[in-house]
């Protein structure tokens, strides 16, 4: 989990990859509308997100105890918690890293749909991990390779 740029689909590949599990970007679950939405600049609604999150939390629901990793924004702690219920083992590995770093990434990957400009209302969104929920924070101002390393010391189990 974590706002757009943080290297979620970088190190959600890279960790399924080394735990030989199915990998979703939850990017490919958004309707056309949303893609189109956010394309223009324009921040989703939680009503956008229900179908969104509704496709999702059915991928998880079909991989069970088998497992995966899919890569989400996950934003909000009602967004977690409706995938949640149908995974109720889900771990989430938050990507944390400053806002500066994140943007300048950003500005540097072509061709995806999420504009810089929708950064601070991602960062305004997010409701970080709280006590209660199963996870991790992981920083991200290393390589992919060491982002990815922690995250999966992070994963109940590795420690």
């Amino acid at each position: 989990m974590g706002v757009s740029g943080s290297g979620k689909t970088t190190v959600g590949t890279g960790l399924a990859g080394a735990l030989g599990v199915p990998y979703a970007d939850a990017d490919d679950f958004h309707p056309p509308a949303n893609v189109e939405k956010m394309s223009s600049g324009v921040p989703l609604t939680d009503e956008d997100r229900r179908p969104w999150l509704d496709a999702i939390a059915e991928w998880l629901r079909e991989r069970g105890a088998r497992g995966g990793v899919v890569t989400c924004s996950a934003l909000r702690r009602r967004y977690r918690d409706r995938l949640r219920e149908a995974a109720p083992e889900l771990f989430f590995v938050h990507l944390d890293g400053s806002p500066e770093l994140i943007a300048s990434r950003m500005s540097a990957r072509r061709g995806h749909f999420m504009p810089p400009e929708l950064l601070r209302s991602q960062l305004d969104t997010l409701e970080p991990l709280a006590e209660d929920e199963a996870g991790a924070v992981v920083p991200i101002d290393g390589t992919p390779e060491e982002t990815v390393s922690l995250a999966r010391a992070a994963l109940p189990g590795s420690r």
